[in-house]
């Protein structure tokens, strides 16, 4: 006798990376009311996500860019690093257009942002647990046009040129952080951070340390990263 799709979704497990309780909760309820899947776990950082993957086993990981002490970026890293095969979905607040190519290069099959209406979420959600890889339209055409294009290295401008921990030390940068506490937030050396700071302003064609600061402010400002 075939199964019933509602029947075969309750096998699915879902693990939950996302440091605010309140939305955690309220994807949980929407995830086990709509889905009929099964919430296995929930994590507000990377070590804790990691040993539930390896524990529980989940079938779908969501995560978003912003973690506790790091980023769901190094998570997808990791996972590949660890040979640990499991569906990932990013959901986050950030900015699409710097995220999504950046997710799904590092090993995510989606990306959908948190601004979504919950129908969409739900659609993202489904399309990676049947194996498919999930993108907005805008992004959808966004790397298709990467694609015909091919553009290279040389042609990124700004922001885009940093990699990915660049970034988060850029972000940090903007929030006023010092050398000191983003060494502590990201778990890495103050040489290593400033070492970080040399190449942003290198990439940027900044001149000082006070340049630094103002682009990343103006940025936070600007995209709320």
């Amino acid at each position: 006798m075939k199964k019933s799709k509602a029947k075969e979704d309750e096998g699915f497990k879902v693990l939950l990376v996302e440091d605010h309780p309140m939305f955690r909760e309220h994807l949980g309820q929407l995830i086990n009311r709509n889905l009929g899947m099964s919430v296995c776990g929930e994590a507000n950082n990377i070590r804790d996500a990691m040993d539930l993957i390896r524990e529980r086993k989940p079938n779908i990981v969501i995560v978003d860019i912003t973690l506790r002490g790091s980023s769901g970026l190094e998570l997808l890293k990791d996972l590949k690093a660890q040979g640990l095969e499991v569906s990932v979905l990013v959901l986050s607040m950030h900015d699409e257009e710097l995220y999504a190519e950046r997710a799904l290069r590092a090993g995510a099959k989606g990306y959908i942002s948190k601004n979504e209406a919950s129908t969409e979420v739900l659609a993202a959600i489904r399309c990676v647990m049947n194996g498919e890889i999930y993108a907005s339209p805008k992004m959808t055409a966004r790397l298709l046009e990467r694609l015909t294009q091919r553009r290279a290295a040389s042609e990124l401008v700004g922001v885009e040129l940093l990699a990915d921990r660049e970034l988060e030390v850029f972000q940090s940068l903007g929030r006023g952080k010092s050398t000191k506490e983003i060494a502590q937030t990201l778990n890495l050396g103050e040489s290593t951070v400033e070492t970080y700071r040399s190449r942003i302003k290198e990439k940027l064609h900044l001149r000082s340390a006070a340049e630094l600061y103002l682009r990343a402010g103006q940025w936070i400002r600007e995209h709320g990263g």
